[in-house]
């Protein structure tokens, strides 16, 4: 586990005393570990030339491999101290933004004032990079859009669906105001600015694939945010965007208005919108540790008590039952 964790430092920073620094070793010690692991395995991991650190083609294998090893290892020590009777533990929580900025504050303050003791790590991300995260063991579990690409080896379970919306300024601004109806279609944002997120965001991807099935590419005004930067871009009349419907509560300067499939639009309703499906996901080969099943659990148990009294934000309804 030392060799790993040693290789791993050196493969971040590309620089064995920069490495032996960050884990407070003594460079010669870090370096003659690597070396014990190269021997162990009978390749070499780096390339040394001219003083450049580089990764070998094994040690480019090695390295997600090694990572998920180091991450299991400390999750097997967090559980063993949970079954050893200690009141510790630790859930490592990814989630999208709109999610963070919703429902989820509740949930966790839920759980952290039943189980105390139990370390929360947060990770906000898009639902791509989540779910790269989680497949290399960083993450215990993560709320993250259904269907997954490229068939990940993960378990989901679906517990919400929620309706997508256009962001617009609540007060018209810019050259291409928005029609003024209580639904928009797909054709609606077509030669008008978007707003558009960053890489790695699965509203991205569903924004401009839903553009071009409709025939056309979408223009961008700004793009790369994060989900609070492009909230306040289309406040101050930068472009239009396409988010969950959730996060525009508390902000008056916004306005949503349902984007609908093309064939409910021709029927005049908007009651085929678009949504999105969430689940929580975890991965297939790791058992969920105890304090991992118990978020799970005051997740569920607030999703349904949430249904039965209404409270559930608008346009986000629970998968979950009884």
């Amino acid at each position: 586990m030392q060799q790993l964790a040693y290789f791993v430092a050196v493969a971040e920073v590309r620089h064995f005393t920069q490495a032996a620094e960050l884990l407070r070793v003594a460079q010669p010690s870090l370096s003659k570990q690597i070396r014990a692991l190269e021997s162990e395995l009978n390749v070499s991991l780096f390339s040394r030339a001219r003083g450049n650190i580089a990764l070998t083609p094994a040690g480019e294998a090695l390295l997600p491999l090694a990572k998920r090893i180091l991450a299991d290892v400390e999750t097997a020590r967090v559980e063993v101290q949970e079954l050893a009777g200690l009141r510790r533990g630790r859930v490592r929580l990814g989630a999208t933004p709109s999610l963070c900025a919703g429902l989820l504050a509740d949930v966790l303050r839920r759980f952290h004032d039943a189980y105390p003791g139990i370390q929360l790590i947060v990770e906000e991300g898009g639902s791509r990079d989540l779910v790269r995260q989680l497949t290399r063991g960083e993450l215990d579990m993560a709320l993250v859009i259904l269907p997954l690409h490229g068939d990940p080896p993960l378990d989901t379970t679906p517990i919400l669906r929620e309706y997508l919306v256009v962001a617009s300024p609540a007060e018209p601004a810019g050259r291409t105001p928005l029609p003024r109806r209580s639904f928009l279609r797909i054709d609606d944002l077509r030669n008008r600015p978007l707003v558009m997120f960053r890489p790695g965001y699965d509203l991205r991807e569903a924004t401009i694939g839903a553009c071009r099935a409709a025939g056309f590419e979408p223009r961008f005004a700004v793009e790369g945010g994060e989900m609070d930067a492009v909230l306040r871009f289309v406040e101050v009349g930068l472009g239009i965007a396409v988010v969950p419907s959730m996060v525009l509560a508390g902000r008056p300067g916004l306005r949503g208005t349902p984007l609908v499939l093309d064939e409910a639009a021709r029927r005049g309703h908007h009651g085929e919108g678009l949504l999105r499906t969430i689940a929580l996901a975890h991965r297939k080969d790791v058992e969920l540790t105890h304090a991992a099943r118990a978020f799970q659990d005051t997740l569920e148990t607030f999703l349904v008590e949430a249904r039965l009294a209404g409270s559930l934000p608008e346009g986000v309804e629970t998968l979950v039952h009884d």
